[in-house]
This record gives structure tokens, C-alpha cells and sequence, in this order.
């Protein structure tokens, strides 16, 4: 259905919003009061508290709560639709929210590791987390960027926010396993994310002069 998803989600986010947001969404519209705007805050402030229990060293709790910001993230755009209450605001709130929720949690990731005993130095893993939070920005950025210019990117990278955030809750539920697995999600945010953005600095490099 229309509502359910936007055409530039991708199939991680696409599952998630049409498997377990779309089971919310209907049973909102009853609330008239309801505005979009409160459930993307929402859905930010626990995205933030999340990453704050992550830097606490509680992971799988982290994880649990980043799930419920990660299902209410797609709520907030499928209840605008479904009531027409999109706006352009509405959209700048819930890319500019999302930053926080995902800023955070990756600093509470990269502090959560810096807890365990992990066979690495300390000074890697906050070089590690930097490229991981710099790269993640610059997804969303440069992206938003290319469409100002008029710069055609392709087709929308798994890099996404979905994504990224759907890699660090597995980490973070898998930590009450494996302490250590969040490491694994650190990995993932630098790479895929720092290599999207090479690619696209060279594919757009023929706009240059």
C-alpha cells in the first residue's frame, strides 16, 4: 500500500515498516489530536535514550528500546500520509531528528565498547567511532546535497539511516550472547558508510570545473 512505504526504502526498512509499523498506524488515526511532528519527536527521544543505555553498558536493553524508536520512525510518515497530514516540515523534522537518534547511537555504541575489554586500543576504537558518526552524517548529507545540485546518485544506498539502525539493534540484542558484537556494527558504519561516500565523491567528480 501507498502508505506503508516511501519509493526510496529499501528492503531492510521496507520489511520493517510495512511488517511491524503498519500494525500501529491504523490504530492512531483515531486520535484526532495526533500531529506527525509528535511521533517523529517521539520516536527521536527514544531513539536517544537508547544510545544513552548503550553507553551505560546495557546492550541489549539499548537494543530493545532502539527497536521501538526504529518501528515508530516509520510510523510518524506512514500516519501522514494515511491522514494527509503531510508537510514539507514534517519532513525536515523527521531527517533532522533522525540525526540525533543516530548520533547517539553510535556514541553510545563506540562508549559501550570502550567499557569491554576488547583486545584494541582504545585510541582505535574512538578513530573507529568517529568514521563511523562522520560517515553516517554524510550519507543523509550528501545526499540531501546531490538533490539540491541536481546530481543524480543512483538508486537510494542500503547505507540508509534504516539500515544503520537496524545493524546496531541486532548488534545490541546479540551483545546479551556475545559482549562483544557491537564491534561488528562499528565495522559495518565505517566501511559501508565511508565507502559510499568515495564512491560518490568519484561519481560525481565529472561535475567538477
Amino acid at each position: 500500500m501507498d502508505w506503508q512505504t516511501k519509493p526510496t526504502d529499501r528492503f531492510i526498512l521496507k520489511w520493517i515498516k510495512v511488517q511491524l509499523s503498519a500494525r500501529i498506524t491504523p490504530k492512531l488515526i483515531k486520535y484526532k489530536w495526533l500531529s506527525p511532528w509528535q511521533i517523529t519527536l517521539f520516536s527521536a527521544v527514544v531513539g536517544c535514550i537508547a544510545g544513552i543505555v548503550f553507553a551505560l553498558g546495557h546492550g541489549f536493553l539499548a537494543g530493545c528500546i532502539a527497536l521501538v524508536s526504529q518501528v515508530l520512525d516509520g510510523v510518524d510518515g506512514q500516519y501522514a500520509r494515511i491522514t494527509g497530514k503531510q508537510t514539507k516540515g514534517g519532513a525536515f523534522w523527521d531527517s533532522a531528528l533522525d540525526r540525533y537518534s543516530d548520533g547517539f547511537m553510535i556514541i553510545g555504541l563506540t562508549i559501550y565498547l570502550l567499557r569491554l575489554p576488547i583486545p584494541m586500543p582504545r585510541e582505535l576504537l574512538i578513530l573507529l567511532g568517529a568514521f563511523a558518526f562522520i560517515g553516517s552524517n554524510l550519507i543523509s548529507y550528501s545526499t540531501a546535497r546531490a538533490q539540491t545540485l541536481d546530481i543524480n546518485l543512483g538508486k537510494p544506498t542500503l547505507a540508509s539511516k534504516g539500515t544503520r539502525f537496524s545493524v546496531m539493534i541486532v548488534c545490541a540484542l546479540g551483545s546479551a550472547v556475545l559482549p562483544g558484537m557491537p564491534v561488528i556494527a562499528l565495522v559495518y558504519l565505517v566501511l559501508h558508510t565511508n565507502l559510499v561516500i568515495i564512491w560518490r565523491l568519484k561519481l560525481t567528480f565529472r561535475h567538477n570545473g
